[in-house]
């Protein structure tokens, strides 16, 4: 008998249920397979792609700009509290679904099909954002070819765009300092270079008069397009490399702008505007609202980017360090690179001879009117307008790469049969088509355009998404489950902090600030300029659109079943069958033998625990099996 019994020991029975189909001898082996997604090929792809996407253009022109209309350093105060309450938590969220699935933005919501909508917003919202986005670095690469000369275009007025408003806003030396000079009935030279000269904005009576297309900006935007093309070729592989570069040169320009800017005359003027909290500034809603706004856009929380980017890493990333370290790196260098605009402030307000809150007006030009204005005062001044304008290229670049690997991969994950081994053509075809479609930014009332997506294209919809992300991960799949599967990707369960925020304080303090937007709402505006009606109403429907996406994926899901409508909710918003890591030596427990092909995981569990483990995490397989036999009596 114990013969008997040492041999059944030695060699144990594999059930059907767990046989892969080489064990299985009357299994077709000659069925084509979509063809391998890929992965990032060294240590350091995924978090410098992740600190080149999160860290990009709104660090420089976006959040001194937002810091300087909200208060100065006040703003600091409502930037570090949304960081915690929502980005760090929805940062951590969104990477954590990408890894544990090895899926995009679309594919993802195999984990709740009712809500798979929400994919489909954040799709259209990044496809819009990345059409305009790369508008600003063809206006990047307009400066930066402008500033290979030994004048500065911008320097001098008597230029053919020039005006006779245009004054060379320089300020005049007597015995006590600079004389104050009065701009507001002047024009400074770098201000009429962007708006008449790049812009043409005269050529243009208003958004619905558009005016000819500006060839010089359609190259430098083609131009745009190519190197993004070019970079993203092989997907992460090709990008995973780029960003070696692109992430890390812009700190080495940004440090050496800062101790330029600190060392000017005056700069502490600009630095203590910067670092003075005004205090009042935080009784206004608007100030909340840009904070948030601030983090998703510099975080890239809610477009796809940071999931996308997980989905590409190993199944037991690091990725709980990963947030903290991206996430704090990348508030450290929004504050540094305030310091380096504030400083250059201070010290043009100081040859200007007016405050600095004077210096820089309103509107996202404050890194093409403002900074290159400062540029032409300094010795070399060219040589500084390169650095600078080089600088802005490399953080867009590792953004907008983040962009369209984010729409390729979900796409290419809904259809990986077709579109996988075809990916380089089907990347090209979307930047030709987005190519296109962003032309009209290049025309004499493209900055109308621009400002139109802006204002409207991220801002109510992708509060939308995120909350019905967080909502639908945390209460209809639930917090147990989704805490389990963290659990088996790193080995550990999130604390009560990210427990918290995900269940209570992310969504809503989304949902008020949603209710504030709407309710605070404001027209769109570009200078003196007032948008018409339908031009709003157009923005508003932008917006709308993609929260329009998440209840019509909800009623396609509902179609697909069948039963009583309660029925149908049901099971729409249960995980697929397939829901789960992609490969099969990391689906331990619950998820054993669940991919394609293989019966439901209820039985397979019954046949771990008969037969023993079959994997190479049987202590995690284990744990999870005895949680959810807990969950599961404790239901009863």
């Amino acid at each position: 008998m114990k013969k008997l019994q040492g041999a059944h020991l030695s060699k144990p029975i594999t059930p059907d249920l767990l046989m892969t189909p080489s064990d299985q001898g009357h299994v077709d082996l000659d069925v084509d397979f979509a063809v391998d997604r890929g992965n990032w090929t060294g240590k350091l792809d995924f978090l410098l792609s992740c600190i080149g996407y999160c860290v990009g253009l709104g660090n420089v022109w976006r959040f001194p700009y937002r810091a300087y209309t909200n208060g100065g350093g006040a703003f600091l105060v409502p930037y570090f509290l949304m960081l915690a309450i929502c980005g760090i938590p929805l940062f951590f969220l969104e990477l954590s679904l990408g890894q544990f699935s090895s899926l995009g933005p679309l594919a993802v919501w195999k984990i709740s099909p009712l809500f798979k909508g929400a994919g489909a917003a954040m799709l259209l919202i990044v496809g819009l954002v990345a059409i305009y986005y790369n508008m600003i670095i063809a206006y990047v690469l307009f400066y930066l070819f402008a500033s290979l000369t030994s004048n500065l275009p911008w320097e001098h007025c008597g230029n053919w765009w020039n005006t006779d408003l245009c004054l060379e806003h320089r300020g005049s030396k007597d015995g006590n300092g600079a004389l104050p000079l009065n701009l507001t009935s002047t024009v400074s030279p770098s201000e009429e270079y962007w708006s008449r000269y790049v812009l043409h904005i005269q050529g243009s009576r208003g958004i619905g008069s558009p005016g000819q297309i500006r060839w010089n900006l359609c190259l430098c935007l083609l131009l745009a397009w190519v190197i993004v093309f070019l970079c993203i070729l092989k997907g992460v592989k090709s990008s995973g490399k780029v960003v070696y570069f692109t992430a890390t040169f812009p700190y080495l320009i940004l440090l050496m702008l800062l101790v330029r800017g600190v060392t000017l005359p005056g700069a502490w003027k600009g630095i203590q505007f910067y670092l003075t909290p005004q205090f009042h500034h935080l009784l206004s809603s608007k100030v909340w609202i840009e904070a948030a706004l601030q983090i998703f856009y510099s975080l890239g929380v809610g477009f796809g980017g940071l999931l996308t980017f997980a989905s590409y890493n190993t199944f037991h990333q690091n990725i709980y360090r990963d947030t903290f370290i991206v996430t704090l790196g990348n508030a450290i260098t929004s504050i540094l690179a305030g310091f380096a605009i504030f400083s250059v402030l201070g010290y043009m307000s100081q040859e200007l001879g007016v405050p600095v809150d004077q210096v820089a007006k309103a509107g996202p030009g404050l890194a093409f009117v403002v900074y290159p204005q400062a540029m032409t005062m300094l010795p070399l001044s060219p040589f500084w307008s390169f650095l600078f304008f080089f600088m802005l290229l490399t953080l867009g670049l590792d953004s907008q790469f983040a962009f369209l690997e984010t729409i390729v991969t979900a796409v290419t994950d809904e259809f990986p049969y077709y579109l996988r081994p075809k990916k380089a053509v089907f990347s090209g075809l979307i930047c030709v088509a987005m190519y296109l479609m962003g032309l009209v930014l290049t025309t004499d009332g493209g900055m109308y355009w621009l400002v139109l997506l802006d204002d409207y294209s991220a801002s109510f919809g992708l509060m939308v998404a995120v909350i019905t992300t967080c909502l639908a991960v945390t209460r209809v799949y639930g917090i147990q489950s989704f805490c389990r599967d963290i659990h088996m990707m790193l080995g550990f369960k999130p604390g009560l902090y990210f427990r918290a925020c995900w269940l209570f304080l992310s969504p809503a303090t989304l949902l008020a600030l949603l209710v504030y937007s709407i309710v605070k709402y404001q027209p769109s505006e570009y200078g003196s300029y007032r948008f018409p009606a339908w031009a709003e109403l157009l923005g508003i429907l932008m917006g709308l659109l993609s929260c329009f996406m998440i209840p019509a994926g909800m009623l396609v899901a509902v179609l697909r079943e069948e039963g009583s409508l309660w029925e149908r909710l049901q099971q729409a918003s249960r995980p697929a069958p397939d829901w789960g890591p992609s490969l099969e030596e990391n689906r331990t427990g619950m998820y054993v033998a669940t991919l394609a092909g293989s019966q439901s995981p209820k039985p397979l569990m019954v046949h771990t625990r008969k037969y023993g483990g079959v994997t190479s995490f049987e202590n995690t397989a284990i744990e999870v099996d005895r949680e959810i036999a807990e969950e599961e009596e404790s239901m009863m």
